[in-house]
């Protein structure tokens, strides 16, 4: 099982985009508050289309109560960050476990101190150094393929049909 955890997320029609990443693909969505918008918000419903129904959504009151909750998988978590020297599709991602893949939000990534304690399972995506960083949601969409890639898009349609065969 795929998860994705947005720490503090600011801007809804991101989280919006990357919720319907995770419905589509079979992602579980993980929200770490304080969130920088309300849950109901048009703009993130408007975002995750009709998407909403297939979504498996966990929230967690901060970053403590997420590692509490999730203690025995600090394996198998790996936090996207611009910090970090292990590029994302150099990692093996584990199979046959969950696997949590951690993102910041916009204005700021991942506090740091979160990041130090973790140096082994930090990753980035590679980007030129004169400009900040990706979009959370391309970045998001960026790291769930990877691992889908990864376990050969398992229970994921691979083959398209044309309307008139």
């Amino acid at each position: 099982m795929i998860n994705v955890v947005l720490i503090e997320p600011e801007i809804p029609q991101n989280t919006g985009n990357i919720a319907r990443t995770c419905a589509i693909t079979g992602a579980k969505l993980h929200l770490v508050e304080p969130l920088g918008f309300n849950i109901d918000d048009t703009k993130l419903k408007r975002a995750g289309l009709d998407y909403w129904h297939h979504l498996d959504i966990k929230y967690y009151s901060g970053t403590e109560d997420f590692f509490e909750k999730h203690a025995e998988n600090i394996n198998n978590i790996y936090f996207f960050t611009t910090k970090a020297a292990n590029l994302y599709s150099e990692v093996t991602y584990p199979g046959d476990e969950d696997v949590f893949l951690v993102f910041g939000k916009e204005s700021a990534g991942i506090k740091e101190d979160i990041l130090k304690r973790h140096l082994d399972h930090c990753v980035r995506i590679p980007m030129k150094n004169s400009l900040r960083s990706l979009n959370l949601s391309n970045a998001v969409a960026i790291a769930v393929y990877e691992v889908l890639r990864q376990q050969n898009f398992a229970d994921l349609q691979v083959e398209g049909l044309f309307a008139n065969n």
